[in-house]
């Protein structure tokens, strides 16, 4: 799995990475979805490289990442109450069905798939160099520290 942080404006962004963010759900700064590690994803991902992060994310960053910001329609926070009316377990084994590629986030009725974060604690480095310099591009493992930062 893939966790995909938007970090930069749409400001002289061209149309084709706007429409590259808004297939991957990124409409807006800080935003994260996590999405299965394929090719028609990575050809995405190299096209939006200069306006996000990602990286892979484990099973525990994806579990506190669904507990602190999973957030159902009406915008009220997901509960596991919710995942078990909709059958899904609790959120440890809803998040191993997402990791495993059973269950797709943007399939559950009633959630929603793109996580809202904030900026990071002790700031970023730079939103215009690539990582390890700065922020943007592929950082591996590393992501889910990132993750925890914003959450």
């Amino acid at each position: 799995m893939i966790a995909i942080i938007r970090l930069r404006g749409t400001v002289n962004v061209p149309k084709k990475v706007k429409d590259t963010l808004k297939m991957l759900r990124l409409e807006k700064p800080n935003s994260c979805v996590v999405v299965p590690e394929n090719s028609f994803y990575k050809g995405m991902l190299k096209k939006v490289k200069d306006y996000v992060t990602y990286g892979v994310i484990d099973k525990d960053t994806l579990v506190e990442l669904l507990k602190k910001r999973g957030r159902v329609v009406g915008d009220k926070p997901l509960t596991e109450e919710f995942l078990k009316n909709a059958k899904l377990g609790d959120f440890s084994k809803f998040a191993d069905a997402v990791y495993t590629g059973k269950v797709k986030m943007k399939d559950v009725k009633g959630m929603k798939s793109v996580f809202r974060l904030n900026p990071p604690r002790k700031g970023m480095k730079s939103i215009r160099l690539s990582y390890p310099r700065g922020e943007l591009g592929f950082r591996k493992e590393n992501i889910n520290e990132l993750l925890k930062r914003m959450m």
